[in-house]
């Protein structure tokens, strides 16, 4: 794996960074805020904001944005953290499948889409620095960093995770139990890309968003039922 992908996959475990956006109120001087965001499946960050923040207004003046995103607060010089450079570009509102994404992963902010004020907007990711601990750093473009994930998979996501959730219950438990040695009291699929999927687990006193990688890429639903029903053997054979 090379550091490119290794910041995606890194990248795929966050839902929330400090994006930064040039002030329109203070000419020449970097605005820093909390975002949370959700990955398309392009691998972009999308954020939903209303048009009264300031980091919209930015926006508006000048698209050029900058998201940080790191692990954990015990240590931040020593923990993984990932800068991404781009443009936030408007993106469709309307979008089912990414507006049904984002619910999923924030599902408080349902009553924002009823506002005519909140809209998406993607970051068009142009350059990356990803520094994975000490030693270990450096640059990536925008060609090494997109994934090649299908349209199809998009389409198709709602209809797995429902799926999933619905009928693999156990499944879904087993993966926890087996990949990461928790012991949740349930688990709910939120989000599956070509790179792996994501679960809210409940445990007896949190809740927390655990994180699974397939071993090869999946493409759509069949890929994605051949790597599912893989690592159900795998868990139950412990």
């Amino acid at each position: 794996m090379n550091l490119a992908q290794e910041a995606l996959q890194f990248l795929r475990t966050t839902q929330s960074g400090v994006l930064s956006t040039f002030s329109a109120k203070f000419e020449g001087y970097p605005f820093g805020s909390v975002a949370p965001f959700v990955l398309n499946h392009a691998g972009e960050p999308v954020i939903l904001i209303s048009t009264i923040a300031e980091h919209t207004k930015n926006i508006n003046l000048n698209p050029k944005v900058s998201l940080l995103v790191f692990a954990g607060m015990e240590d931040l010089q020593a923990n993984a953290r990932l800068t991404l450079l781009g443009e936030a570009v408007l993106a469709d509102k309307e979008d089912a499948n990414l507006r049904a994404r984002y619910l999923r992963y924030f599902p408080q902010a349902a009553g924002y889409f009823d506002m005519h004020d909140f809209y998406f907007y993607r970051i068009k990711v142009s350059h990356v620095r990803y520094i994975a601990g000490f030693g270990k750093m450096g640059w990536s473009s925008q060609d090494d960093f997109t994934t090649n994930e299908t349209s199809q998979l998009a389409e198709q996501e709602t209809a797995i995770i429902d799926h999933m959730n619905a009928d693999h219950q156990h499944s879904l438990i087993a993966y926890c139990q087996h990949f990461h040695g928790l012991n949740p009291e349930s688990a709910q699929m939120l989000g599956i890309d070509s790179d792996g999927f994501d679960m809210r687990v409940l445990l007896e006193n949190s809740e927390k968003i655990v994180r699974f990688d397939f071993e090869s890429p999946i493409h759509d639903a069949a890929t994605a039922r051949t790597a599912l029903v893989t690592m159900t053997k795998l868990a139950r054979h412990d």
